[in-house]
């Protein structure tokens, strides 16, 4: 990246192990329905829409790949993302802006306490 003229060298982000753990379990469950359906990677990674090697990235639970790219996978794969998803996340989504407008529109930090006990 640069920024200004100037180089910046990439962030190395350091993950959770429960986040790992997730991303391995899903690319696991993306390649077994893959291959359940009989399905090869060339396929699947055409009907995502990316290269062999992603598609490679996702099924190793690789968290740098897009979470858009990881979901449209398992999708087309036929893993399904939620338990009681019947088609539709639609009633899910209205439920949660529901309960979201109930809660404060923004949340901020609070300012340190003053200590004037001399």
């Amino acid at each position: 990246m640069k920024h200004l003229g100037v180089l910046m060298a990439k962030q190395t982000r350091t993950y959770a192990s429960m986040t790992k753990e997730a991303l391995a379990l899903m690319g696991k469950q993306i390649q077994l329905a893959r291959k359940a359906r009989h399905m090869s990677a060339t396929d699947l990674a055409e009907r995502v829409g990316v290269a062999r090697s992603t598609l490679w990235r996702i099924e190793q639970g690789e968290p740098g790949v897009e979470i858009g790219l990881v979901f449209e996978a398992a999708i087309l794969a036929g893993v399904p993302l939620f338990e009681n998803a019947s088609g539709s996340l639609g009633k899910e989504i209205n439920r949660l802006n529901d309960k979201l407008a109930l809660l404060p529109a923004s949340i901020r930090d609070r300012p340190a306490e003053l200590k004037d006990d001399f």
